[in-house]
């Protein structure tokens, strides 16, 4: 059994989005440490080369932006190239925006539902036709918020319900071509942009204290590693990470009933005042180690070569 954990992936390629940093980095060492290879996409390309470089001949990166069709594409062809076949994607890429609905400004939202939902699509459609030669699987990192709404996160709650649903209609779509496609459910993981929110904004602190477990809770970063993992292998249909995220997906109609809404009520009118307030000192609407492109600058036509 142990042999098998070490060598799970022998003569495998997995293609992870957002790779440079958190879950999109810590599979990628897992998987190669499991005998397989990577391919490496993301937007910071020194994390993505000494990522690359600390693996060895395993890994190869390419810098591409989830928000440019023609870009992933590239990068997902080459990658493909490059190792000779694609067997798992792990289309993890995604970003978070602060403040209430009436707050955020429209480019913050759309960037969200960009990376977040289009960005799955992108990241799938190109790779569909290498993971058919294979019959390989996809899995898509969804999130708890596609059950739990949370004041203050109304774009990341709309864009990973999307990306479940886009998920599951893709599964069924290629279900004929021999590919297998599942969506894994992380809580609150111990990563940078959790802990950044957290200290970027005591009220989302609080509120997410006072919700009911796993909602309050945070996950380690090697926990959420080894369930992804072990989904690729097993080619899951879900992975919950932790597995009580399982009881939110099963009590979604009791989270958004009259019933809840009678206790969350009072608790909102107290705390998104606060909330909001805390946005608007902070001067920004993401954390400031997101990597992203600049929203009014024009995409480049073409990617970035490593």
């Amino acid at each position: 059994m142990a042999l098998f954990a070490r060598k799970g992936f022998t003569g495998k390629v997995l293609l992870v989005t957002g790779a440079a940093r958190g879950i999109g980095a810590g599979v990628a060492r897992a998987y190669v440490a499991q005998g397989g290879k990577v391919a490496l996409l993301g937007l910071e390309p020194e994390l993505l080369e000494a990522l690359a470089a600390e693996l060895g001949p395993a890994a190869a990166w390419w810098e591409a932006d989830a928000r440019d069709g023609r870009a992933m594409t590239e990068a997902i062809d080459a990658a493909a190239a490059h190792f000779g076949r694609i067997d798992h994607v792990l289309a993890n890429a995604g970003i978070a925006s602060y403040g209430t609905v009436r707050q955020i400004d429209e480019a913050s939202f759309e960037r969200v539902v960009d990376i977040n939902v289009n960005g799955v699509y992108r990241t799938l459609h190109a790779s569909i036709p290498h993971l058919e030669r294979t019959r390989g699987y996809a899995l898509v990192v969804a999130s708890l918020a596609a059950f739990t709404n949370l004041a203050g996160l109304a774009s990341y709650n709309a864009s990973k319900a999307g990306a479940e649903s886009l998920a599951l209609a893709t599964r069924q779509e290629v279900a004929h071509l021999g590919i297998k496609v599942g969506v894994a459910h992380p809580s609150w993981i111990d990563t940078d942009i959790v802990r950044g929110a957290e200290a970027d904004l005591p009220t989302f602190k609080l509120i997410r204290g006072k919700l009911p477990y796993p909602a309050n809770s945070t996950t380690t970063l090697a926990d959420c590693v080894d369930a992804i993992v072990a989904g690729l292998r097993r080619r899951k249909t879900r992975v919950y990470v932790p597995r009580g995220v399982l009881l939110a997906n099963w009590t979604k109609p009791l989270l958004n009933s009259p019933v809840a809404w009678l206790f969350m009520r009072p608790q909102l009118k107290r705390h998104v005042p606060d909330l909001e307030r805390e946005v608007a000192a902070l001067g920004r609407f993401q954390h400031a180690h997101v990597p992203l492109t600049d929203p009014k600058k024009p995409l480049e036509e073409t990617p970035s070569a490593p």
